[in-house]
């Protein structure tokens, strides 16, 4: 039987998520990641250098980050099993903790929530603005909702399920890898002209490695949200994300609401694809409902990680 390390992961991040004390004293392990890609994009990123020669240097980018976080991650996790035996395990369990974000992803969505009920537009727009990238400053009830429930089902893959994925697939490297991959991705893998070239790698190895946990989160809203099938794969390819689309029309189908659609990034209107177009608009209360459904896909992946207990060597 297998250890159960990513229950214990799971089970980690469920009852403390990342604890403020610790992100203050020593921040996130991802930030190390930001700054290495923010070191690396500031100094080989340069407009006087060809399109070609910026993705060469965007592929060196990823390939230092992904060998450097691999064989650390790797060379901690057999230096645990080996020092501490048959309870190593555990050790391996808390460097993988930070790697999920079940509790933190289910907090900030609830900080928009709960202003936005009350009535206070002011400081749920704030709360929005700090999980999504989209201009916020106008965005009116059903704007706000909307943007929370599409964070929510989006990050369900980034923050959850694929983290998850690969912490079953290959260990402590393997999640590592994908966090650190995800976060290039969040940082550089963007289609504006400063970023095309430089964080192309990025963005394509980003896009392979969700593309199994993005469909397995689409398929765990809709059991959760017992419906959504039809609109998860009418609408799953209208985003512009191969595979962000599948979550969240999933989330659009079981809420029977309408997400994406028109929306403003620094102040440039851009006139997205409804997804559950047939869906009426999003109310406050959604959130909530949005909630206790992603409650439930997590329920189901804690299943899926209790049965790799028993499945896997």
């Amino acid at each position: 039987m297998a250890e159960p390390l990513a229950l214990t992961a799971l089970a980690l991040d469920a009852a403390l998520g990342w604890p403020t004390a610790f992100y203050r004293r020593i921040g996130h392990p991802v930030g190390l990641f930001a700054r290495v890609i923010t070191a690396c994009e500031r100094r080989w990123n340069r407009p006087d250098r060809s399109a070609r020669t910026r993705r060469l240097l965007g592929i060196v980018t990823l390939a230092l980050l992904i060998l450097g976080t691999g064989g650390a991650a790797l060379a901690a996790e057999r230096s645990l099993l080996a020092s501490f035996g048959a309870v190593g395990w555990l050790a391996v369990a808390l460097l993988a903790w930070p790697a999920l974000a079940q509790r933190s992803l289910y907090d900030h969505v609830e900080a928009v929530a709960r202003p936005l009920i009350a009535g206070d537009i002011a400081t749920a727009r704030g709360a929005v603005g700090a999980i999504v990238g989209r201009d916020t400053a106008t965005l009116d009830e059903s704007g706000i909702a909307r943007a929370a429930i599409e964070s929510l089902a989006e990050s369900f893959c980034d923050g959850v399920a694929a983290p998850l994925f690969w912490l079953l697939i290959g260990g402590l490297p393997g999640v590592w890898i994908y966090k650190a991959v995800n976060t290039a991705d969040s940082l550089i893998g963007h289609r504006e002209p400063r970023w095309r070239a430089f964080g192309w790698a990025a963005a394509r190895v980003d896009d392979a490695m969700n593309l199994i946990p993005a469909r397995l989160c689409a398929v765990l809203i809709a059991i959760a949200g017992h419906g959504g099938w039809r609109v998860m794969m009418r609408d799953a390819r209208q985003h512009a994300s191969p595979n962000a689309g599948w979550p969240e029309a999933a989330m659009a189908g079981a809420l029977d609401v309408r997400l994406a659609g028109p929306l403003s990034y620094d102040g440039v209107a851009m006139a997205k694809p409804w997804i559950g177009g047939e869906g009426r608009d999003a109310r406050p209360g959604d959130i909530r409902r949005a909630l206790r459904l992603y409650g439930r896909a997590c329920l189901l992946l804690w299943l899926i990680a209790g049965g790799a207990v028993w499945l896997l060597p």
